[in-house]
């Protein structure tokens, strides 16, 4: 199962991606998990190891300018990048994590070289035949603009109880049927109580697949660097509950 997860910046898609990560390794399942953030956070709260000294792919300029192969507005459409993941993959239990980052800008020139190599590695990693995958995509929408998800089996689009949250949500949503991902659900997170959820019910016209209560334990565990997964059980039964709910959809 190719699960990514969207939404607008600060919702909470790296928090959702880090309960479903988990509740899949505590199925018994191989996960392979893919930060494809600007500020990839998903190694701190999986608890990996020396998370914070773990180099995003997209940092890594002489690599991707090696890869792409790039002289001046040249480059390589489709750069070499079966070796990285050998190179660069970090392992934690039955998680593997691959820490793609994202190029914000592109300095004084173009950095479509740069996400050239980038877009191959993630096409490639998407291909895993045997594990599952949780993709945790940059904020916005300009990813599902460019076509990057959709070999994904479901799209889930992480919202919280505000317009600015539900607008982008909204966005995803049309973008994602022009694209034609039929599997798209909404996850809501950071909810207090039921007026809440009528809100969101009430901007997208139906009910989210999963609902995350705002959690104190979630943001003393994040402020601390412990592993999520074990600071809130009810999010992780929310997580496996929204799992089992995919997969009764496929």
């Amino acid at each position: 199962m190719k699960i990514a997860i969207s939404g607008k910046g600060g919702v909470g898609k790296t928090t959702i991606s880090a309960f479903l990560i988990k509740a899949l390794e505590d199925m018994g399942r191989k996960v392979l998990a893919i930060d494809a953030d600007p500020s990839p956070h998903l190694a701190r709260v999986l608890g990996f190891e020396n998370a914070a000294e773990i180099r995003p792919i997209a940092e890594m300029q002489e690599l991707l300018q090696e890869r792409s192969e790039r002289n001046g507005p040249f480059y390589k459409l489709n750069p070499k990048v079966d070796d990285l993941p050998e190179k660069f993959m970090q392992q934690k239990g039955n998680v593997r994590l691959m820490v793609l980052g994202a190029i914000q800008q592109g300095g004084a020139g173009c950095a479509c070289a740069d996400n050239a190599v980038l877009k191959s590695l993630l096409n490639m990693l998407l291909l895993s035949p045997d594990e599952d995958i949780v993709l945790d995509m940059e904020a916005g929408v300009e990813h599902l603009g460019r076509g990057t998800i959709s070999t994904v089996d479901h799209l889930l689009v992480v919202v919280q109880p505000y317009k600015g949250s539900l607008e982008t949500a909204k966005k995803i949503q049309r973008l994602a049927e022009d694209l034609g991902l039929e599997h798209l659900e909404f996850i809501a997170n950071n909810v207090e109580d039921e007026a809440d959820i009528d809100f969101i019910v009430s901007e997208l016209g139906r009910k989210p697949l999963g609902v995350f209560w705002s959690s104190k334990e979630v943001r003393q565990a994040e402020r601390a660097s412990m592993p999520l997964s074990e600071a809130c059980p009810q999010c992780m039964k929310t997580a496996k509950d929204i799992l089992k709910q995919l997969e009764q959809s496929r």
